[in-house]
């Protein structure tokens, strides 16, 4: 393997993601960055938010992991649950497959739907935005067998199917038009043809128990998971992840020949080897590995290390730091700016979230009364720093945006 392909590996793994952004906070400590200067101080009103937070909507602190699986619940009911019901699937296995099918596409179509765009939900007439409103739209698609080459068997995605999927099919599933504009269709739609063609290239992997499809990772997760005693390390189904649907992500950097997904250029990186500069983040892969825990767990495959994966870089984690002031812009003109997806604010931004998240998780355990254990870092998502982000966002902003406009092209975050 050449040096330059090791390197890019390297890259492709929480533990990189946690080691630069740690860098980033160790610059934005030295007051070395260009865009924000930190406060510490600050963490403990955010920590005191976070806990409110959590308290409030999980009262015994019996809290679920942070995944794609609670968007699915609306008002208590649970409606992946109530589909799954009505499947006749011949096994844990068989079940498994299909969650991880619905999974990965609803997860590679949750990148931010902008402040416009609603889905109306037609079982309680709602209009639903942003992650929790992609989610049902996603949901609906898949139980409608929309990415399902089989009308017998609708709750699956074919890799043959996604191949031939078009913009208006994700427009008209979306609810998408000129009074209902959704960022970046075009580019949520090229990611499924994308996955579609990674996942048909691969039947070696993707094909073990039938046609090509993106559930067929759950057998290959599985044959790990076997020959580890019958459990896996979260970190490791990232890895896996990241290896095998690297080619899914739009070409932007690419390393030995390697496609590095969501990873980008930042000067405080200072390495000293090829991955010189360069910061991963893997949002919406780890976002998606959170995501396959439970169906594995179902399926009777124990997911271990919980916290091996890192906080989510996105605007409502982040947001969070900045709203209660342990962020604070540099430039004040940044403020009401739009800001690209790869420029050295947004990319500092979201590095200093990863870590920042680390230390918030730290004060939210000691308040309490939880361990690591007790208290992973999906939990801490969960209760937690993204609903905390949502909330404060609200309360300062009345459209409950970010404070950070993200020029997007539905493939990020």
């Amino acid at each position: 393997m050449r040096p330059d392909t090791d390197a890019a590996l390297s890259l492709l793994t929480a533990a990189a993601v946690r080691e630069r952004a740690n860098l980033m906070l160790e610059a934005g400590l030295a007051d070395r960055l260009a865009h924000f200067r930190i406060n510490l101080d600050r963490l403990d009103d955010a920590a005191d938010l976070v806990v409110a937070v959590t308290r409030a909507a999980y009262p015994s602190l019996d809290i679920p992991f942070h995944s794609r699986w609670r968007h699915f619940v609306i008002d208590g009911v649970d409606r992946w649950a109530a589909i799954a019901a009505t499947a006749a699937w011949p096994d844990a296995a068989a079940r498994a497959r299909a969650e991880f099918d619905l999974a990965i596409v609803s997860v590679l179509l949750d990148a931010g739907a902008g402040p416009d765009w609603h889905y109306r939900d037609p079982l309680t007439g709602r209009e639903i935005g942003r992650s929790e409103g992609l989610a049902l739209a996603s949901l609906a698609m898949f139980g409608d067998g929309l990415f399902s080459e089989s009308s017998r068997d609708p709750l699956r995605v074919d890799a043959a199917r996604l191949c031939g999927l078009n913009d208006a099919a994700l427009v008209n599933g979306f609810q998408g038009g000129p009074a209902n504009p959704l960022t970046g269709i075009a580019g949520r739609a090229d990611l499924l043809r994308r996955l579609g063609r990674t996942v048909a290239a691969v039947p070696s992997l993707f094909a073990r128990a039938g046609e090509p499809r993106p559930g067929g990772l759950f057998d290959h997760l599985a044959s790990l998971a076997h020959h580890g005693g019958g459990k896996i390390a979260a970190a490791t189904i990232l890895a896996e992840l990241l290896r095998h649907l690297g080619p899914v992500w739009p070409s932007r950097i690419a390393l030995g020949g390697i496609p590095l997904g969501d990873c980008w250029r930042h000067p405080a990186i200072t390495i000293g080897d090829a991955t010189d500069g360069l910061m991963p983040l893997h949002k919406l892969s780890q976002w998606l590995a959170y995501s396959l825990i439970e169906p594995m767990e179902r399926a009777g495959i124990a997911v271990v290390d919980l916290s091996g994966l890192t906080g989510l870089a996105e605007y409502r984690n982040g947001g969070l730091f900045i709203d209660t002031g342990v962020l604070a812009f540099r430039d004040g003109a940044a403020v009401g700016g739009r800001h690209s997806v790869d420029s050295p604010l947004v990319v500092e931004w979201r590095a200093l979230t990863v870590a920042l998240i680390d230390r918030l998780a730290g004060l939210v355990r000691q308040r309490l009364g939880r361990d690591a254990e007790a208290l992973p870092l999906p939990k801490i998502l969960q209760g937690g720093t993204w609903a905390a982000g949502r909330a404060i966002a609200q309360r300062l902003r009345g459209d409950g945006s970010g404070p950070v406009r993200v020029i997007s092209d539905g493939t990020v975050f």
